[in-house]
This record gives C-alpha cells, structure tokens and sequence, in this order.
C-alpha cells in the first residue's frame, strides 16, 4: 500500500476529493501517515515541517540498489565482528546533529519535474546534491538477529532512513541495508493515536498546527484576519519567530508568519469561514 493508495482510501471513505498526505511513507514502511481532508490540506506543510521518529533494522553486510530489503543485492562483505558498540561510536561520531545526505534514487523528490523513483525504475541515476539534515537522536540496540542491529531515529524533515542505514554500514567499513521501517511519530501525531484508512478518527482542523504557537484575537482582529490583513505584530499580540496559529472567539481562522518590515505579520493560510459543525468534518 502507498501513501496515494491512503488518500485514495480516505477520499472514498468521506466523499471528498480535497484529500492529502503530510509526508509520504515508503510502500515497504509501516506506522503514521497524517492525512487531511478539505481545507486542512492547506495546513499540512505546518505538519511536514515536524519532527519524525522512525524504528528499523540495519541489516550489516549486505547493500541493495534501493538501500532497503526490496532491492536487488549490490555488495556483500564479512561483517561478523562488527559489535553494537562499534555502531554507536560511529553514529556519536558521524550521524548525529547536522549532517549532508544525498537523497536516494528510490525516493519521491522531483528533478526536472520527475520523481527519482521513476528515474530509477527507468535505470537511469542522476546526480542529487546533498541536503543538510538534523538527527536528534540515532539509538542503536541488538537486533532480533546476529548481524541486524535495531534502531530508533528522531530526525528533521526530510531524512531519508535507509539512507543513514547505507552510511552507518559504509562508515563501518562495509555495506548495509534497511527493514522494517516504521514511523512512530510525525510531531504531535503518533501510532498511539492512529488507526486504519477506514477507522482512523477525523480530528478537528486546528490539531494540524497544535504545535504552533497560539494567538487568540477578539473582534475586530478577528475580523482582519478572516480578510487576510498584513497586522502589527506587537499590537495584536504576535511574540517569537512564528508561524502562528491564530483563532478567534470559535474556531482557528489563519496561519499566520513573519513578514517585512520587521514588526509585521502576514497570513500564510486563511481558512474559509465555516459553520461551526462543519469545522470538525475539515
């Protein structure tokens, strides 16, 4: 099943075609896919710019064309001896804060307005510059097997698993490949939580930017920020760096960021106005 097969599954379940995902999650992948519908679509670059937090096994000796267990075997080395703690040195040494990872071949970025993943099932591999990436934690335990060692991941946007599984395999002095990926959290919404295409719970609109900060305006800002004003930051009451999520007396009615000159805020989305038990279904 892909992330377009969800959206696909969610548009039938409510009958609405304004369905998208917020991050897609590899085919092989299991765990968390948050998926909007209506007008929250317009907010899910607020939740793809979350943290993530992934488990998987790091297969040692073995590297594969799509640096995961569905690719056909590239390399094979003798990696017997290397130990859990040889990996977690690497990865305090080499994986850990910021780092430049070259996307996959098999991943969903475009280049030239193609996929990478079509590219590559064309067998054709383009040169990907490399994309500064924050890992905040890179836990390393004993697999269920010799050879396999299990980890725990919580990254920026935009890091690539099975990437990491390819360097930590290189940087120890041979091959690897990724299995059993699972996302356990994309920020705020974790597994816990989560359910099937078909029972998963439709939460309200503003748990999509629940982690934003929040700023509450009575009228008449309430009634300039349905119309989309540029405002005065400190007069309405706006503190930090943004992006915030701005409610008035009922319901969330923007998002709103940063703007020049210094002291000004200008709207990033601006919801339609709804009635308030259409809000929840949005």
């Amino acid at each position: 099943v892909t992330s377009h097969d969800v959206v696909g599954m969610v548009r039938r379940r409510f009958h609405e075609r304004q369905v998208g995902h917020g991050g897609t999650l590899d085919p092989d992948a299991t765990g968390v896919l948050v998926v909007a519908v209506g007008n929250a679509t317009r907010l899910l670059r607020f939740v793809e710019a979350t943290r993530k937090r992934y488990t998987g096994e790091v297969v040692l000796g073995t590297a594969t064309t799509t640096l995961d267990a569905s690719g056909e075997v590239t390399g094979t080395w003798d990696m017997a001896a290397v130990t859990v703690d040889d990996a977690r040195r690497v990865v305090a040494e080499r994986l850990l804060g910021d780092i430049d990872q070259v996307p996959p071949m098999v991943s969903a970025l475009k280049q030239g307005g193609v996929r990478l993943h079509e590219l590559a099932r064309q067998g054709i591999e383009v040169e990907r510059p490399p994309r500064r990436v924050h890992i905040a934690r890179f836990d390393v335990a004993p697999g269920p097997e010799a050879g396999v060692l299990a980890i725990d991941v919580e990254c920026s946007p935009g890091t690539y698993i099975r990437s990491l599984a390819d360097d930590l395999g290189r940087l120890l002095g041979g091959g690897a490949h990724l299995r059993n990926l699972r996302r356990l959290a994309v920020g705020r919404f974790t597994i816990d939580a989560a359910g099937p295409p078909d029972t998963a719970p439709l939460l309200p609109v503003e748990t999509a930017v629940a982690h934003l900060p929040r700023v509450d305006l009575a009228e008449p800002g309430a009634v300039h920020v349905a119309q989309g004003r540029v405002l005065d930051a400190a007069e309405y009451g706006f503190a930090g760096d943004g992006p915030w999520a701005v409610f008035g007396p009922d319901r969330l009615l923007a998002v709103y960021e940063a703007f020049r000159p210094p002291g000004a805020v200008k709207p990033a989305v601006v919801l339609p106005q709804q009635a308030p038990e259409d809000a929840a279904d949005r």
